[in-house]
């Protein structure tokens, strides 16, 4: 799967961890900021991943900040991503299997890694359900103009 990630200060350090383990779970990852702790406006980096989702240049996204909130809030901007912020690994699944989330927030400073790893992880393996929920997803993304596909 192609996945691209981003992050602020906030959630930098996390990234880090996040990117090495989609990395080692095989997935094709590109980091797309920021590439340190020096202060960023999280829509900079909210807007790449989420366009680049969006396009269908990538497949999913991961945006971490402080918090989550902020990277959910912008990503969800775009058309056709629906971004999931995640604190716990229930939420995670079912925002794939329920919602057919493309993007996933973690708040860096709100989750501890242990966590997020877990959270990652069941996101990546969790497929769509489909069915009445494709209905659902559809008249989110613009009355069904764009959809996952999977039934």
């Amino acid at each position: 799967m192609k996945i691209a990630i981003g992050s602020d200060h906030g959630g930098f350090e996390l990234k880090e961890k996040i990117l090495s383990l989609a990395i080692g779970l095989g997935h094709e990852v590109q980091d797309m900021g920021c590439y340190s702790l020096c202060s960023v406006d999280y829509p900079m980096q909210a807007y790449k991943v989420a366009n680049a989702v969006a396009s269908g240049q990538y497949d999913r996204g991961i945006l971490i900040c402080g918090t989550g909130i902020g990277m959910s809030i912008t990503a969800n901007r775009v058309p056709f991503v629906r971004a999931a912020l995640c604190h716990d690994i229930f939420t995670a699944r079912m925002s794939r299997e329920h919602n057919d989330s493309n993007i996933l927030c973690i708040g860096g400073r709100v989750t501890g890694p242990g966590l997020a790893e877990e959270i990652v992880k069941t996101w990546l393996k969790t497929t769509f359900k489909g069915g009445r929920h494709k209905r659902r997803v559809c008249m989110i993304d613009q009355n069904g103009k764009k959809g996952s596909g999977q039934e």
